[in-house]
Protein backbone atom coordinates (compact mmCIF):
# COMPACT_ATOMS: atom_id res chain seq x y z
CA UNK A 1 0.00 0.00 0.00
CA UNK A 2 1.62 3.46 -1.19
CA UNK A 3 0.91 6.96 0.63
CA UNK A 4 -0.92 9.46 -1.93
CA UNK A 5 -0.01 13.45 -0.88
CA UNK A 6 -1.64 16.06 -2.77
CA UNK A 7 -0.69 19.50 -3.16
CA UNK A 8 -3.32 22.29 -3.07
CA UNK A 9 -3.27 26.04 -2.75
CA UNK A 10 -4.25 29.18 -4.33
CA UNK A 11 -2.05 30.02 -7.88
CA UNK A 12 1.51 30.69 -7.59
CA UNK A 13 2.99 29.68 -4.52
CA UNK A 14 4.70 27.21 -6.01
CA UNK A 15 2.87 24.26 -5.71
CA UNK A 16 4.61 22.40 -9.01
CA UNK A 17 7.95 23.68 -7.90
CA UNK A 18 7.37 21.52 -5.10
CA UNK A 19 6.20 18.72 -7.07
CA UNK A 20 9.50 18.92 -9.23
CA UNK A 21 11.51 19.01 -6.18
CA UNK A 22 10.34 15.61 -4.83
CA UNK A 23 9.72 13.40 -7.95
CA UNK A 24 13.07 14.82 -9.19
CA UNK A 25 12.01 16.13 -12.50
CA UNK A 26 11.09 18.50 -14.67
CA UNK A 27 7.75 17.78 -15.88
CA UNK A 28 5.45 20.28 -14.06
CA UNK A 29 5.15 23.58 -15.88
CA UNK A 30 6.62 26.32 -14.05
CA UNK A 31 6.51 30.36 -14.42
CA UNK A 32 5.61 33.17 -12.48
CA UNK A 33 2.20 33.58 -14.41
CA UNK A 34 -0.50 32.06 -11.96
CA UNK A 35 -2.76 29.14 -12.40
CA UNK A 36 -0.31 27.35 -15.28
CA UNK A 37 -1.43 24.36 -13.76
CA UNK A 38 -4.34 23.04 -15.29
CA UNK A 39 -4.78 19.16 -14.75
CA UNK A 40 -3.51 17.05 -11.86
CA UNK A 41 -0.53 15.83 -12.30
CA UNK A 42 0.47 12.48 -10.56
CA UNK A 43 4.21 10.93 -10.34
CA UNK A 44 6.36 8.93 -7.97
CA UNK A 45 8.32 10.83 -5.29
CA UNK A 46 10.83 10.48 -2.54
CA UNK A 47 11.74 12.41 0.31
CA UNK A 48 15.28 10.95 2.16
CA UNK A 49 14.00 7.13 3.28
CA UNK A 50 10.32 7.74 2.92
CA UNK A 51 8.11 7.04 -0.89
CA UNK A 52 5.27 8.19 -1.88
CA UNK A 53 2.67 9.00 -4.92
CA UNK A 54 2.27 12.65 -5.03
CA UNK A 55 -0.38 14.76 -7.20
CA UNK A 56 0.09 18.58 -8.28
CA UNK A 57 -3.12 20.19 -8.56
CA UNK A 58 -4.36 23.29 -10.15
CA UNK A 59 -4.58 26.74 -7.98
CA UNK A 60 -7.64 26.81 -5.80
CA UNK A 61 -9.59 29.94 -6.96
CA UNK A 62 -12.98 31.28 -5.96
CA UNK A 63 -14.82 30.87 -9.75
CA UNK A 64 -18.53 31.30 -11.66
CA UNK A 65 -19.85 27.41 -11.73
CA UNK A 66 -19.22 25.82 -14.51
CA UNK A 67 -16.44 28.09 -16.01
CA UNK A 68 -12.87 26.64 -16.98
CA UNK A 69 -11.92 27.72 -12.64
CA UNK A 70 -14.70 26.14 -11.16
CA UNK A 71 -13.75 22.56 -13.57
CA UNK A 72 -10.31 22.74 -12.41
CA UNK A 73 -10.84 23.46 -8.65
CA UNK A 74 -13.72 20.36 -9.38
CA UNK A 75 -10.05 18.16 -10.21
CA UNK A 76 -8.54 19.99 -7.14
CA UNK A 77 -11.28 18.81 -4.66
CA UNK A 78 -11.21 15.09 -6.43
CA UNK A 79 -7.05 14.65 -5.83
CA UNK A 80 -8.42 15.96 -1.77
CA UNK A 81 -10.96 13.25 -1.80
CA UNK A 82 -8.10 10.79 -3.26
CA UNK A 83 -5.40 11.46 -0.92
CA UNK A 84 -3.89 10.20 2.49
CA UNK A 85 -2.14 13.37 3.20
CA UNK A 86 -3.11 16.91 1.93
CA UNK A 87 -0.25 19.71 1.98
CA UNK A 88 -2.00 23.06 1.85
CA UNK A 89 0.75 25.64 0.30
CA UNK A 90 0.79 29.14 1.38
CA UNK A 91 2.93 31.93 0.18
CA UNK A 92 5.22 33.71 3.00
CA UNK A 93 6.12 36.32 0.96
CA UNK A 94 2.65 37.22 -0.05
CA UNK A 95 1.68 37.16 3.49
CA UNK A 96 -2.41 35.26 4.55
CA UNK A 97 -4.97 36.10 2.31
CA UNK A 98 -8.14 35.63 1.87
CA UNK A 99 -8.61 33.02 -0.24
CA UNK A 100 -5.59 30.86 1.81
CA UNK A 101 -8.20 31.51 4.51
CA UNK A 102 -11.30 30.49 2.60
CA UNK A 103 -9.66 27.10 1.48
CA UNK A 104 -7.93 26.12 4.80
CA UNK A 105 -11.43 26.29 5.89
CA UNK A 106 -13.02 23.97 3.27
CA UNK A 107 -9.76 21.61 3.89
CA UNK A 108 -10.35 21.27 7.37
CA UNK A 109 -14.23 20.58 6.59
CA UNK A 110 -12.93 17.86 4.46
CA UNK A 111 -11.45 16.19 7.45
CA UNK A 112 -8.56 14.94 5.43
CA UNK A 113 -5.11 15.11 7.15
CA UNK A 114 -3.32 18.68 6.25
CA UNK A 115 -0.30 19.71 6.79
CA UNK A 116 0.51 23.40 6.21
CA UNK A 117 3.77 24.37 4.25
CA UNK A 118 4.67 28.58 3.94
CA UNK A 119 6.91 27.97 0.55
CA UNK A 120 9.22 30.82 -0.28
CA UNK A 121 10.97 30.95 3.22
CA UNK A 122 14.48 31.29 1.72
CA UNK A 123 17.13 32.72 4.21
CA UNK A 124 14.65 35.27 6.97
CA UNK A 125 11.73 35.72 4.24
CA UNK A 126 8.57 34.92 5.87
CA UNK A 127 8.66 35.27 9.63
CA UNK A 128 5.47 37.40 9.96
CA UNK A 129 3.51 35.13 7.98
CA UNK A 130 5.23 31.81 9.55
CA UNK A 131 2.88 33.70 12.79
CA UNK A 132 -0.29 34.70 10.80
CA UNK A 133 -0.02 31.01 9.63
CA UNK A 134 -1.44 29.97 13.07
CA UNK A 135 -4.82 31.54 12.12
CA UNK A 136 -5.60 28.64 9.56
CA UNK A 137 -6.29 26.50 11.84
CA UNK A 138 -4.03 23.80 10.52
CA UNK A 139 -0.99 24.15 13.69
CA UNK A 140 2.13 24.78 12.96
CA UNK A 141 3.12 25.96 9.31
CA UNK A 142 6.68 23.84 7.52
CA UNK A 143 8.62 26.99 6.40
CA UNK A 144 10.32 25.83 3.28
CA UNK A 145 11.69 27.20 -0.08
CA UNK A 146 10.89 24.77 -3.29
CA UNK A 147 13.05 26.39 -5.67
CA UNK A 148 16.29 25.64 -3.29
CA UNK A 149 15.59 23.08 -1.54
CA UNK A 150 15.56 24.65 2.31
CA UNK A 151 13.35 23.25 4.84
CA UNK A 152 12.92 19.55 3.37
CA UNK A 153 14.21 17.84 6.72
CA UNK A 154 11.05 19.76 8.41
CA UNK A 155 8.75 18.43 5.96
CA UNK A 156 10.17 15.09 6.57
CA UNK A 157 9.64 15.22 10.16
CA UNK A 158 6.24 16.87 9.60
CA UNK A 159 5.00 13.86 6.95
CA UNK A 160 6.02 11.15 9.28
CA UNK A 161 4.05 12.33 12.29
CA UNK A 162 1.35 13.16 10.55
CA UNK A 163 1.69 9.11 8.99
CA UNK A 164 2.11 8.13 12.48
CA UNK A 165 -1.23 9.68 13.58
CA UNK A 166 -3.32 8.24 10.90
CA UNK A 167 -1.59 4.86 11.04
CA UNK A 168 0.60 5.05 7.66
CA UNK A 169 4.02 5.54 8.99
CA UNK A 170 4.86 1.73 7.90
CA UNK A 171 3.64 2.10 4.55
CA UNK A 172 5.16 5.38 3.76
CA UNK A 173 8.78 3.87 4.59
CA UNK A 174 8.04 0.23 3.07
CA UNK A 175 8.04 1.20 -0.63
CA UNK A 176 11.87 2.85 -0.27
CA UNK A 177 13.05 0.28 2.72
CA UNK A 178 11.65 -2.83 0.02
CA UNK A 179 14.41 -3.86 -2.78
CA UNK A 180 14.63 -2.16 -5.94
CA UNK A 181 14.38 -4.70 -9.08
CA UNK A 182 17.35 -3.90 -11.63
CA UNK A 183 16.27 -3.18 -14.96
CA UNK A 184 16.51 -6.16 -17.35
CA UNK A 185 19.08 -5.56 -20.14
CA UNK A 186 17.87 -6.30 -23.25
CA UNK A 187 20.44 -8.42 -24.84
CA UNK A 188 19.94 -9.48 -28.81
CA UNK A 189 19.41 -13.28 -28.77
CA UNK A 190 21.36 -15.53 -31.25
CA UNK A 191 19.06 -16.56 -33.91
CA UNK A 192 20.50 -18.82 -35.85
CA UNK A 193 18.22 -21.86 -34.17
CA UNK A 194 15.05 -19.82 -33.33
CA UNK A 195 12.14 -18.83 -35.60
CA UNK A 196 12.61 -16.51 -38.54
CA UNK A 197 11.00 -13.80 -37.53
CA UNK A 198 9.37 -12.89 -33.79
CA UNK A 199 7.83 -10.54 -31.61
CA UNK A 200 10.57 -9.48 -29.26
CA UNK A 201 8.25 -9.25 -26.22
CA UNK A 202 10.59 -9.15 -23.41
CA UNK A 203 9.64 -5.07 -22.34
CA UNK A 204 7.38 -5.87 -19.91
CA UNK A 205 6.65 -2.48 -18.88
CA UNK A 206 3.05 -0.45 -20.01
CA UNK A 207 2.65 0.70 -23.33
CA UNK A 208 3.30 4.55 -22.95
CA UNK A 209 0.64 5.87 -25.66
CA UNK A 210 0.56 9.56 -25.90
CA UNK A 211 -2.66 11.22 -27.55
CA UNK A 212 -1.40 14.08 -29.78
CA UNK A 213 -2.32 16.36 -32.11
CA UNK A 214 -3.47 20.54 -32.40
CA UNK A 215 -5.43 22.45 -30.02
CA UNK A 216 -9.10 20.97 -29.48
CA UNK A 217 -8.97 18.12 -31.13
CA UNK A 218 -10.64 16.02 -28.62
CA UNK A 219 -7.16 14.51 -26.69
CA UNK A 220 -8.24 14.57 -23.31
CA UNK A 221 -11.72 14.16 -24.18
CA UNK A 222 -10.83 10.73 -25.66
CA UNK A 223 -8.44 9.82 -22.43
CA UNK A 224 -11.23 10.84 -20.44
CA UNK A 225 -13.69 8.01 -22.34
CA UNK A 226 -10.93 5.33 -22.25
CA UNK A 227 -9.92 5.62 -18.46
CA UNK A 228 -14.05 5.63 -17.99
CA UNK A 229 -13.89 8.58 -15.68
CA UNK A 230 -13.73 12.66 -16.13
CA UNK A 231 -10.11 12.46 -15.22
CA UNK A 232 -8.75 15.57 -17.43
CA UNK A 233 -10.19 18.20 -17.91
CA UNK A 234 -12.09 19.26 -20.88
CA UNK A 235 -14.68 21.99 -22.46
CA UNK A 236 -15.30 24.04 -25.26
CA UNK A 237 -12.05 26.26 -24.90
CA UNK A 238 -9.30 25.70 -27.01
CA UNK A 239 -5.78 25.15 -25.44
CA UNK A 240 -7.56 24.02 -22.05
CA UNK A 241 -4.72 21.10 -21.53
CA UNK A 242 -0.80 22.26 -20.43
CA UNK A 243 0.78 19.73 -19.30
CA UNK A 244 1.56 16.32 -20.51
CA UNK A 245 -0.65 14.03 -18.00
CA UNK A 246 0.45 10.32 -17.59
CA UNK A 247 -1.99 7.63 -16.28
CA UNK A 248 -1.98 4.26 -16.11
CA UNK A 249 -5.29 2.09 -18.11
CA UNK A 250 -5.86 -1.20 -19.16
CA UNK A 251 -7.04 -2.44 -22.31
CA UNK A 252 -7.84 -6.31 -22.48
CA UNK A 253 -5.30 -7.54 -19.76
CA UNK A 254 -2.29 -4.91 -21.40
CA UNK A 255 -1.20 -2.65 -19.27
CA UNK A 256 -0.69 0.86 -21.07
CA UNK A 257 0.28 4.23 -19.70
CA UNK A 258 -1.87 7.03 -21.96
CA UNK A 259 -0.09 10.51 -22.18
CA UNK A 260 -2.97 13.34 -22.52
CA UNK A 261 -0.58 15.99 -24.38
CA UNK A 262 -1.09 20.07 -25.16
CA UNK A 263 -2.24 20.63 -28.35
CA UNK A 264 0.61 21.69 -31.15
CA UNK A 265 0.06 24.87 -33.07
CA UNK A 266 2.73 26.22 -36.00
CA UNK A 267 6.18 26.90 -34.78
CA UNK A 268 5.67 30.31 -36.46
CA UNK A 269 2.51 31.06 -33.99
CA UNK A 270 3.93 29.95 -30.55
CA UNK A 271 4.74 33.22 -29.22
CA UNK A 272 3.83 32.85 -25.22
CA UNK A 273 6.36 31.35 -22.81
CA UNK A 274 3.64 29.11 -21.81
CA UNK A 275 2.83 27.56 -24.76
CA UNK A 276 6.41 27.26 -25.68
CA UNK A 277 6.61 25.52 -22.72
CA UNK A 278 3.21 23.47 -23.24
CA UNK A 279 4.85 22.31 -26.62
CA UNK A 280 8.26 21.16 -25.55
CA UNK A 281 6.44 19.17 -23.17
CA UNK A 282 4.06 17.45 -25.96
CA UNK A 283 7.61 17.15 -27.66
CA UNK A 284 8.95 15.30 -24.64
CA UNK A 285 5.80 12.85 -24.29
CA UNK A 286 6.03 11.71 -28.35
CA UNK A 287 10.08 11.31 -27.65
CA UNK A 288 9.57 9.01 -24.78
CA UNK A 289 5.64 7.61 -26.21
CA UNK A 290 5.89 4.06 -27.71
CA UNK A 291 2.95 4.41 -29.47
CA UNK A 292 1.46 7.73 -30.84
CA UNK A 293 -2.20 8.44 -31.65
CA UNK A 294 -2.43 11.90 -33.65
CA UNK A 295 -6.28 13.06 -33.00
CA UNK A 296 -7.30 14.67 -36.55
CA UNK A 297 -10.99 16.79 -37.07
CA UNK A 298 -12.53 14.30 -39.51
CA UNK A 299 -15.13 16.87 -40.83
CA UNK A 300 -12.19 18.99 -42.44
CA UNK A 301 -9.55 18.07 -44.55
CA UNK A 302 -6.30 17.32 -42.52
CA UNK A 303 -4.30 20.46 -41.76
CA UNK A 304 -0.81 21.37 -42.67
CA UNK A 305 -0.08 20.97 -39.03
CA UNK A 306 -1.27 17.38 -38.48
CA UNK A 307 1.53 16.28 -41.15
CA UNK A 308 4.24 17.98 -39.52
CA UNK A 309 3.20 16.50 -35.84
CA UNK A 310 3.27 13.34 -37.86
CA UNK A 311 6.24 13.90 -39.52
CA UNK A 312 7.76 14.50 -36.00
CA UNK A 313 6.37 11.15 -34.61
CA UNK A 314 7.81 9.19 -37.49
CA UNK A 315 11.29 10.55 -37.51
CA UNK A 316 11.10 10.01 -33.22
CA UNK A 317 10.89 6.60 -34.51
CA UNK A 318 7.73 5.96 -32.75
CA UNK A 319 4.65 4.09 -33.82
CA UNK A 320 1.63 6.32 -35.14
CA UNK A 321 -1.94 5.82 -35.70
CA UNK A 322 -4.59 8.82 -37.41
CA UNK A 323 -7.65 8.71 -35.15
CA UNK A 324 -10.39 10.27 -37.19
CA UNK A 325 -12.38 12.08 -34.34
CA UNK A 326 -15.87 13.46 -34.63
CA UNK A 327 -16.76 10.68 -36.99
CA UNK A 328 -20.19 10.53 -36.02
CA UNK A 329 -20.37 14.28 -37.51
CA UNK A 330 -19.06 13.45 -40.93
CA UNK A 331 -21.38 13.81 -43.33
CA UNK A 332 -19.72 12.42 -46.58
CA UNK A 333 -17.82 9.36 -44.73
CA UNK A 334 -15.50 7.69 -47.79
CA UNK A 335 -14.89 11.05 -49.21
CA UNK A 336 -13.67 11.88 -45.48
CA UNK A 337 -11.72 8.83 -45.49
CA UNK A 338 -9.92 9.40 -48.79
CA UNK A 339 -8.93 13.17 -47.95
CA UNK A 340 -7.03 11.44 -45.18
CA UNK A 341 -5.08 8.79 -47.11
CA UNK A 342 -4.48 11.10 -50.01
CA UNK A 343 -2.60 13.43 -47.88
CA UNK A 344 -0.57 10.48 -46.32
CA UNK A 345 0.11 9.29 -49.45
CA UNK A 346 1.42 13.08 -50.37
CA UNK A 347 3.63 14.24 -46.58
CA UNK A 348 3.91 10.67 -45.13
CA UNK A 349 4.98 8.61 -48.29
CA UNK A 350 8.12 7.07 -46.52
CA UNK A 351 6.06 5.74 -43.49
CA UNK A 352 3.25 3.86 -45.98
CA UNK A 353 0.41 2.05 -44.29
CA UNK A 354 0.05 4.31 -41.52
CA UNK A 355 -3.61 2.75 -40.12
CA UNK A 356 -6.48 5.19 -39.93
CA UNK A 357 -9.08 4.86 -37.45
CA UNK A 358 -12.53 6.59 -37.94
CA UNK A 359 -13.74 7.39 -34.20
CA UNK A 360 -16.06 9.56 -31.48
CA UNK A 361 -13.82 10.61 -28.34
CA UNK A 362 -17.32 11.82 -27.18
CA UNK A 363 -19.73 8.76 -27.90
CA UNK A 364 -16.75 5.72 -27.45
CA UNK A 365 -17.75 4.99 -30.96
CA UNK A 366 -14.64 3.17 -33.05
CA UNK A 367 -12.24 2.53 -29.77
CA UNK A 368 -12.56 -1.21 -29.94
CA UNK A 369 -10.31 -0.78 -33.45
CA UNK A 370 -8.22 1.96 -31.89
CA UNK A 371 -6.88 -0.15 -29.94
CA UNK A 372 -6.43 -2.85 -31.36
CA UNK A 373 -4.81 -1.23 -34.07
CA UNK A 374 -2.52 0.24 -31.20
CA UNK A 375 -1.95 -3.32 -30.76
CA UNK A 376 -1.20 -4.49 -33.90
CA UNK A 377 1.52 -0.92 -34.37
CA UNK A 378 3.34 -1.98 -31.50
CA UNK A 379 4.08 -5.65 -32.25
CA UNK A 380 5.37 -4.59 -35.90
CA UNK A 381 7.24 -2.14 -34.10
CA UNK A 382 8.99 -4.92 -32.18
CA UNK A 383 9.53 -7.14 -35.13
CA UNK A 384 12.47 -9.33 -35.11
CA UNK A 385 14.07 -11.01 -38.34
CA UNK A 386 16.71 -13.37 -37.71
CA UNK A 387 19.86 -12.68 -39.81
CA UNK A 388 19.42 -15.70 -42.10
CA UNK A 389 16.10 -15.06 -42.98
CA UNK A 390 17.44 -11.17 -44.15
CA UNK A 391 20.11 -12.37 -46.34
CA UNK A 392 17.87 -15.14 -47.70
CA UNK A 393 15.47 -12.06 -48.95
CA UNK A 394 17.85 -9.90 -49.66
CA UNK A 395 19.48 -12.11 -52.18
CA UNK A 396 16.60 -12.28 -54.83
CA UNK A 397 15.85 -8.40 -54.03
CA UNK A 398 19.41 -7.94 -55.65
CA UNK A 399 18.68 -10.20 -58.28
CA UNK A 400 15.65 -8.36 -59.40
CA UNK A 401 16.98 -5.10 -58.75
CA UNK A 402 20.78 -4.76 -58.92
CA UNK A 403 22.66 -1.68 -57.21
CA UNK A 404 23.57 0.87 -59.13
CA UNK A 405 27.37 1.56 -60.82
CA UNK A 406 29.40 4.15 -58.88
CA UNK A 407 32.82 5.39 -60.43
CA UNK A 408 32.30 2.57 -63.23
CA UNK A 409 31.90 -0.27 -61.40
CA UNK A 410 28.88 -2.09 -59.75
CA UNK A 411 28.31 -1.23 -56.33
CA UNK A 412 28.29 -4.94 -53.81
CA UNK A 413 26.00 -4.98 -51.34
CA UNK A 414 27.77 -8.18 -48.77
CA UNK A 415 25.00 -8.78 -46.03
CA UNK A 416 22.23 -7.69 -43.96
CA UNK A 417 21.58 -8.00 -40.26
CA UNK A 418 18.93 -6.53 -37.81
CA UNK A 419 20.44 -4.42 -35.12
CA UNK A 420 17.60 -3.52 -32.93
CA UNK A 421 13.69 -3.35 -32.34
CA UNK A 422 11.40 -0.06 -31.50
CA UNK A 423 11.45 0.62 -34.34
CA UNK A 424 13.09 -2.32 -36.77
CA UNK A 425 16.72 -0.79 -37.37
CA UNK A 426 18.92 -2.31 -39.66
CA UNK A 427 22.35 -2.70 -40.71
CA UNK A 428 23.10 -2.85 -44.69
CA UNK A 429 27.31 -3.86 -45.19
CA UNK A 430 28.05 -2.80 -48.46
CA UNK A 431 31.43 -2.13 -50.57
CA UNK A 432 31.31 1.69 -50.45
CA UNK A 433 28.25 2.35 -48.51
CA UNK A 434 28.32 6.09 -49.42
CA UNK A 435 27.52 6.05 -53.18
CA UNK A 436 24.45 3.78 -52.28
CA UNK A 437 21.52 6.37 -53.54
CA UNK A 438 19.09 7.29 -51.41
CA UNK A 439 16.32 5.82 -53.41
CA UNK A 440 17.66 2.21 -53.60
CA UNK A 441 17.58 2.01 -49.64
CA UNK A 442 13.56 3.31 -50.04
CA UNK A 443 13.47 0.20 -52.63
CA UNK A 444 14.61 -2.19 -49.46
CA UNK A 445 12.65 -0.38 -47.01
CA UNK A 446 9.62 -1.13 -49.18
CA UNK A 447 10.18 -4.81 -50.02
CA UNK A 448 10.84 -5.35 -46.43
CA UNK A 449 7.28 -3.31 -45.55
CA UNK A 450 5.96 -5.84 -48.01
CA UNK A 451 7.45 -8.90 -47.55
CA UNK A 452 7.47 -8.40 -43.21
CA UNK A 453 4.72 -7.05 -42.54
CA UNK A 454 5.92 -4.08 -41.39
CA UNK A 455 3.71 -1.04 -42.97
CA UNK A 456 3.02 1.43 -40.78
CA UNK A 457 6.07 1.69 -38.65
CA UNK A 458 9.39 3.70 -39.36
CA UNK A 459 12.06 1.37 -40.86
CA UNK A 460 15.58 2.56 -40.57
CA UNK A 461 18.73 1.47 -42.74
CA UNK A 462 21.78 1.94 -41.53
CA UNK A 463 25.18 1.81 -43.94
CA UNK A 464 28.11 -0.20 -43.15
CA UNK A 465 31.57 -0.80 -44.89
CA UNK A 466 32.91 -4.45 -43.94
CA UNK A 467 32.85 -7.87 -45.19
CA UNK A 468 30.68 -10.47 -44.24
CA UNK A 469 31.66 -12.08 -40.89
CA UNK A 470 29.16 -15.09 -42.24
CA UNK A 471 31.40 -15.93 -44.91
CA UNK A 472 34.05 -17.65 -44.30
CA UNK A 473 37.76 -16.63 -44.66
CA UNK A 474 39.65 -18.48 -47.36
Amino acid sequence: MSVTLAIVGRPNVGKSTLYNRLTGTHHAIVDDQPGVTRDRREGDAYLASMEFRLIDTAGLEKAKAGSLQDRMREQTEMAVAQADITLLVIDARAGILPDDVHFARQIRKSGTSVILLANKCEGKTGAETLAEAWQLGLGAPVPLSAAHGDGLIDLFDALRETAREIGLEDALFAAADASKEKAEEIIIPEDEDGPDVWIDDRDKSPIRMAIIGRPNMGKSTLANTLLGESRLLTGPEAGITRDSITLPFDWEGTAYELVDTAGMRRQARVTDRIERLMVNDAERAIQYAKICVLMLDARQPPHKQDMVIARQVTDEGRALIIAANMWDDVADKQKAMQQINDRLQTSLAQVRGVPVVPISGMYGRGLDKLMKAAHDIHQKWNTRISTGRLNRWLEPMLEAHPPPMSQGRRLRIRYMTQVRTRPPTFALFASRPVDIPESYLRYLIGGLRDDFGLEGVPVRMMLRKGNNPYQPKS
